[in-house]
């Protein structure tokens, strides 16, 4: 259920137990407490629903920062002249990064090494890049 109709439903909820205590036999007080009531679960309830939509924005945010940093560096791997030719596979993971393939040179190692580190969002780097004897 979206936020929008959260809301609807819970004051919609509020209004209608409202008008129920004020239709039984009793002091206007009785009515003041159950819409009271009413109003405290449906804050409970929208304080729940905006905890749980928030969790659901960071998890999001999350796998939308793994997939930038690994394109980020997938594209300058293969714009450096000194790799395009190379067969580097990257993943990410947490803001982990994992290198892996076959390169020609311990230069080409280093260089790729050089792209993962420059990259501001990496937290960590794994590192299995092969040299092609």
């Amino acid at each position: 259920m979206r936020l929008s109709e959260s809301v609807f439903f819970i004051f919609f909820l509020s209004a209608a137990i409202g008008l129920t205590g004020c239709q039984q036999e009793g002091s206007a007080e009785k009515a003041g407490q159950k819409i009271d009531q009413a109003a405290e679960k449906a804050g409970k309830k929208l304080e729940e629903t905006k905890a749980s939509l928030g969790a659901a924005a960071d998890k999001t945010g999350g796998y939308i920062d793994d997939s930038a940093i690994t394109a980020k560096i997938n594209a300058e791997i293969l714009s450096d002249p000194l790799l395009k030719a190379s067969q580097i596979n990257v993943t990410t993971t947490g803001g982990t990064v994992k290198v892996s393939g076959v390169v020609d040179s311990q230069q080409s190692v280093d260089r790729a090494m050089e792209i993962v580190h420059s990259n501001q969002n990496v937290k960590a780097v794994e590192n299995n890049l092969v040299v092609k004897r």
